[in-house]
This record gives C-alpha cells, sequence and structure tokens, in this order.
C-alpha cells in the first residue's frame, strides 16, 4: 500500500468524519435547518470526485448559514484538482467567499457595518480561505499533469534508446553475415567442390566413401550458412533462431552423418521439453566432434535413457588407432556444455576410460514423466567398451576437448 496516496473510499470516509466532527462543534442540535446543510454537505463528498462541482453546490448552504466549512473547502479543494478551469474555480472562490463573509439572515446586514475594520479584516480572511483550496488543488493538479508528462519523456527516451541499440545490432548483424558470406561461405564451397572431385576421381572404395561424407557434411554446412545470413541480414527486430532447432529424433541422422562408425541406442519418452531436447543433442554432436577430431579411428557408443527421474547421456569412444592432426580449437567446447546443463540444473562429467578411450556423461532432471519405451538404434557393429568411474582429472592431454 502506498503511504502517499491512502485508499479513496478510506479517504472519503474520513472527509465525511471531519466534516461531521465540524458540524457537532459548531452546530446546537436544536437548530434542524443548519444541521440538515451540514450532514446534507458531509455525506455530498462522497460524490466528489465524480461530480466535483456538483458536490461543491451542496455543501454551500452550510457555509451560508453556518461556521461549520470544512465540506465546502473540501469540495473546492477538489474542484480545482480536477479542473483547470480558471474562471469557474474564481467563481467558486468568489460564491464562497460571499456566502461565507455575510452574515444570514442576509436581511441583518447593514451596509454602514462593511466599512468597520473588523470586517474588512474578516473580509481579507475570508478571501484567502477562499483562495487557498483553490491553489493547492491547481499545484496538485499541476504536480499529477507534471508526472505524467515525465513519464512519457521516460518512456520515449526509453524507445529511443531501444531503437539506437536494435540500429547498432543491425549493422553489427550486417557485417557480420558479410564476412561468413565472404569468407566462410568461399572456402567451404572449395572444400565441398574439392571432395566431389575426389569422389569422381578416386578409385579407392574408402576414399571414395570419404569424399562422399566430406562433400555431404559441406553442402549441409552451406545450408545452414545461407539461413544464419539471411536472418542476420534480416531488416526486422524480432526474435528468431539462427538455424531450425533440432530435437532427439534428429539423433540418428547425427549419428549416421558422424563420419566414424558409431552405435546410438536410446530409451526415452515422447514429450521432452524442448530445452531438453536440444541439450542432449547438443551433447551428443559435440562429443561425437570431438571423436572425430582428437580420436582418428576410434568408434563410438551413444546411449541415452530416462531413470530416476533424469535423462542420462553418455558417449563413449574408444582409443584412437591413428595421430590426431593439429586442428585449430578454442577448447570452449566442453565448457559450453556444462554451462547449458547447469542452466537446466544438470551436470557434465568427463574423462578417460581404462582402455585410454573416453567418456562423456550428461544428467539432466526432468521430473513427472511417463515410463519410456525401448529402442535401440544401432547404426554399425557394437563395440565393447570398457567403462570404469572417471572425473575430469583423468583427462590426458592429448585427448582434451576443444
Amino acid at each position: 500500500m502506498n503511504l502517499r496516496h491512502p485508499p479513496a473510499p478510506l479517504l472519503d470516509a474520513a472527509l465525511v468524519a471531519a466534516s461531521l466532527a465540524d458540524a457537532w462543534a459548531h452546530i446546537e442540535v436544536e437548530e434542524h435547518a443548519a444541521m440538515a446543510c451540514a450532514l446534507l454537505a458531509a455525506f455530498a463528498l462522497v460524490l466528489r470526485r465524480r461530480l466535483p462541482l456538483t458536490t461543491f453546490v451542496l455543501t454551500l448552504p452550510t457555509a451560508m448559514v453556518t461556521d461549520a466549512v470544512f465540506a465546502t473547502m473540501a469540495a473546492l479543494y477538489t474542484l480545482s484538482s480536477l479542473s483547470r478551469h480558471r474562471t469557474l474555480l474564481a467563481g467558486c472562490a468568489l460564491a464562497y467567499a460571499i456566502t461565507d463573509f455575510l452574515p444570514w439572515p442576509w436581511s441583518s446586514l447593514k451596509a454602514a457595518e462593511l466599512a468597520q475594520t473588523h470586517h474588512l479584516v474578516h473580509l481579507t480572511y475570508t478571501l484567502a480561505t477562499s483562495a487557498a483550496p483553490v491553489f493547492l488543488g491547481q499545484l496538485v493538479h499541476a504536480r499529477r499533469e507534471l508526472a505524467l508528462r515525465l513519464a512519457e519523456i521516460f518512456e520515449a527516451r526509453e524507445h529511443e534508446r531501444l531503437l539506437i541499440a536494435q540500429s547498432v545490432l543491425a549493422k553489427e548483424r550486417a557485417q557480420l553475415a558479410r564476412e561468413m558470406h565472404d569468407v566462410v561461405s568461399h572456402q567451404v564451397s572449395l572444400i565441398a567442390v574439392q571432395a566431389g572431385v575426389l569422389q569422381v576421381g578416386s578409385h579407392d572404395a574408402e576414399t571414395k566413401k570419404a569424399a562422399a561424407t566430406i562433400r555431404q557434411l559441406s553442402v549441409q554446412t552451406l545450408d545452414e550458412l545461407r539461413h544464419m545470413v539471411s536472418v542476420l541480414r534480416a531488416s526486422d527486430s524480432r526474435p528468431t533462431e539462427l538455424t531450425p532447432q533440432p530435437s532427439l529424433a534428429d539423433l540418428q541422422r547425427l549419428v549416421g552423418s558422424s563420419g566414424i562408425e558409431a552405435e546410438l541406442e536410446t530409451h526415452l519418452p515422447e514429450d521432452l521439453p524442448p530445452t531438453v531436447q536440444r541439450a542432449v543433442y547438443r551433447t551428443v554432436q559435440e562429443a561425437l566432434t570431438n571423436v572425430r577430431k582428437h580420436a582418428p579411428g576410434a568408434t563410438a557408443r551413444v546411449c541415452i535413457d530416462y531413470r530416476e527421474g533424469a535423462i542420462h547421456a553418455t558417449v563413449i569412444n574408444t582409443a584412437p588407432t591413428r595421430p590426431a592432426l593439429p586442428l585449430p580449437s578454442a577448447h570452449h567446447g566442453l565448457v559450453g556444455l556444462r554451462q547449458r546443463a547447469e542452466l537446466l540444473g544438470g551436470t557434465i562429467a568427463a574423462g578417460s576410460t581404462a582402455d585410454s578411450g573416453y567418456k562423456l556423461h550428461l544428467k539432466l532432471p526432468v521430473t513427472d514423466r511417463p515410463t519410456p519405451t525401448r529402442t535401440p538404434e544401432p547404426n554399425n557393429r557394437p563395440e565393447k567398451i570398457p567403462d570404469r568411474p572417471f572425473s575430469t582429472a583423468d583427462i590426458p592431454s592429448g585427448q582434451a576437448p576443444k
């Protein structure tokens, strides 16, 4: 609750109570007409927000026939705080001053007495009293309008700041799109062309297969790159995915196009959240990429299942059979996977196996899931890969993930 602005019903009730107390202090119970005017003025304050001018008119009689003027001043203040009609406010203030100054009944007024000093002092006091609620109400009205203008200015400046930020972002995205198109797209296209030449000109079956895989991956990379460039060049600022986001249904295609001998086995429910599906897919993708880069000739097994309220994804590879080629790497892959898992409340563990292979394990908590059905999907010949407890301290320097 805001202490500066109490609830309207509570404030109206307080004003009515104050008006009744003012009437009780200035009016005798035997004065029925005066008491009726005072009661009318007090209860008329309930209408002051919806009918401020009518409320003021209903409170004038009590200022005319009694000294209980609290209700009239409250009504005049409310009218001043809700209206900017200066002529109307001046007329209402003058009407209140006249009714409060002149004695009741008016027939008892003598013109000669108006020139006396105490009457002039009374007139000055009455004019000041009638002007005070008008000035105070106008001050509140001006403060309210100023607050609205400041809010509008703040909103406009925030909108302008957002437009500037979007403009800067659009320029950066356009520059990035140009770089991706001019450099990356050109080099990947050359890779695809050279792979196609090698596939056609070679007589060795293994070489043809490797060249076909390289060409297929290059073409797929070009398609995704074109989509990213089109998104980066988009003029609107609506949030959009850079590429169609993968799901668990794409795992078989990922394993099949990984370029290594791998086996996939899943044991999962069908209604996993998209964020969990993407996390599992990216983890498997990163693990297979590391196998291809750091363990040439190795085979891999991908096991994904649901147990004890969590998704467990494990990728195990055997020891490499060929020396790894030196490739550029920022060594941020495992760090990114760990950060993605932590955002979903999961964990990542990685380390060496007993036969100099490597193991990556992802655990993501998922609650209230139905019992899954086992769906093994072998891709190639299964390999028996020994396993043992591991930790990140077991990672050998020659097989560090990217």
